[in-house]
């Protein structure tokens, strides 16, 4: 299909930045392909390892000033980049349409959420207290305050390339920690932008510098960094585990993958459910942590499930990002799409049967067009079980008893969010205590989330460590301090 002009980028040359300065990367080439068009829309080239030292460097020179300033003035520099946020928002959406591939509507949404992020920062940091304790010794006051890490390194994937980074940019800048930050390759046009409302809020050279490249080469460099105190990462399992091999006693925020399962318990409301198990499943085709992975059906209502998300999935209009209608856009990058394709290849082979969709779509500008996806007889050991799909894939399995749910929802290395459906409160509060999910939505799907609730992975799965959302981000951004004065 051909391309309009109008469907290129406002930014078409990728640069890194240094202290307040943008530079030429010195490494690697680079290019961002749109997944929705087939259009290389901005090059340049990553990073070179002397840039990530000078960009660290730059962080380390400007954190004292920084950190040194009153809540109330870094709140000033939140709310100034959320009124440049708000006020590119239609440029920086149809720049984050093109790189990403979701629909141009999703990508507003995106922004908008971003801007919220960085005014709720603002407040949260003017509150962010401290406490007296009680002295053993009457002569002594004990002060316990939270003080900023110094340099967080930050590193960020490509499916939010707005919203994701802004969790982490707006608590640091909201504390006083600087940062570097590397964003995804696949997106950083949305990650410039971002740098750019920073400076029009006239924010402190230093406190954000952007190096690009590849995780595996520039994640390490920053992980390992001397000058870099803390670590936020969100990404893959496998990404943030490999930060944390090399990261050592530095403070880290992982968070990592899920499979979201939802649960449909026999007194579940269809009505209510289906049209939101469709909502996570398919949204940003699939490409969300907490995306609806896998529905767990009571098998009294599998047939009437399935019947629903057939009528919902007809009614999803997959196609181009800034096409009008647009309600599903392209993945995001062919090993996405690979992967999507060999779960399912392996669901077939064992036996599965695909209900609607099951593969790609043609006749598009590139190959990542997906069809929305329904897969009944799901097995345990299947990946579209067991793994991170990332994909738009509902995959349904059923079950007898409650218990069972629980086994099979547990029964993963996975554990960020889960879903529960059902009208019975002690049923519900059951599932809420079993499950081994950082988060429980009750009838809710598990993609349902509000910025500033704590949202991580459980103890002992891979899905991370600590806690994002609101006052909880500044939390794991900052340090206790305790200052015992005599007042003798």
């Amino acid at each position: 299909m051909g391309v309009d002009t109008a469907e290129r980028g406002t930014i078409d040359q990728l640069r890194v930045l240094i202290g307040g300065s943008w530079r030429e990367g010195n490494g690697e080439p680079l290019s961002v392909i749109s997944p929705s068009t087939g259009q290389t829309i901005a090059s340049g080239r990553a990073s070179s390892p002397d840039q990530v030292n000078e960009a660290v460097s730059a962080a380390s020179n400007a954190f004292p000033a920084l950190a040194n300033l009153s809540a109330h003035e870094r709140a000033g520099f939140c709310h100034g980049v959320a009124a440049a946020l708000r006020q590119r928002i239609e440029s920086m959406a149809r720049d984050l349409a093109l790189e990403q591939g979701k629909p141009l509507a999703e990508a507003r949404i995106e922004i908008s959420v971003a801007a919220e992020m960085f005014e709720a920062a603002a407040e949260d940091g003017k509150r962010l207290n401290g406490e007296i304790l009680p002295s053993a010794d009457t002569t002594r006051r004990i002060f316990v305050t939270r003080v900023p890490l110094g340099v967080v390194a930050v590193i960020t994937p490509w499916n939010f390339p707005v919203t994701i980074p802004s969790e982490y940019l707006s608590a640091c800048l909201a504390v006083g920690n600087t940062v570097v930050w590397k964003p995804a390759s696949l997106t950083p046009i949305s990650a410039l932008h971002l740098a750019e409302c920073f400076q029009e809020a006239g924010v402190p050279a230093g406190a954000l510098n952007i190096v690009l490249g590849a995780g595996s080469t520039i994640g390490p460099l920053l992980a390992s960094h001397p000058s870099v105190t803390g670590i936020g990462l969100t990404g893959s399992s496998k990404s943030g585990e490999a930060v944390a091999r090399v990261a050592g006693t530095r403070r880290l925020l992982l968070e990592l993958g899920g499979n979201g399962p939802a649960i449909l318990a026999k007194d579940a409301d269809l009505a209510k459910a289906i049209p939101r198990l469709a909502v996570g499943c398919f949204a940003n085709a699939g490409q969300i942590c907490d995306s609806t992975e896998r529905i767990i059906v009571h098998r009294s209502l599998v047939s009437a499930v399935i019947d629903g998300l057939r009528d919902e999935v007809s009614r999803i209009s997959l196609g181009r990002s800034l096409d009008d209608g647009v309600t599903m856009g392209p993945l995001n990058n062919e090993r996405t799409a690979s992967k999507v394709d060999r779960h399912l290849r392996d669901a077939v082979a064992g036996g599965a049967r695909v209900i609607a969709g099951g593969g790609r779509d043609s006749g598009w500008a590139t190959d990542l067009y997906y069809q929305p996806t329904i897969v009944t007889d799901v097995k345990l050991e299947m990946p579209l079980n067991r793994e991170e799909t990332f994909g738009p894939v509902a995959a349904v399995l059923s079950f007898e008893e409650d218990e069972e749910a629980i086994a099979i929802a547990n029964g993963t290395d996975l554990g960020l969010v889960a879903g529960v459906f059902t009208r019975d409160i002690s049923r519900a509060n059951h599932y809420a205590r079993e499950l081994h999910a950082g988060i429980v939505n009750i009838n809710e799907t598990p993609t349902y989330w509000q910025p500033h609730t704590p949202f991580g992975g459980f103890a002992g799965t891979r899905s991370g460590v600590g806690r994002l959302g609101g006052t909880y981000t500044l939390m794991e951004l900052t340090q206790t301090k305790a200052v015992v004065v005599d007042i003798s």
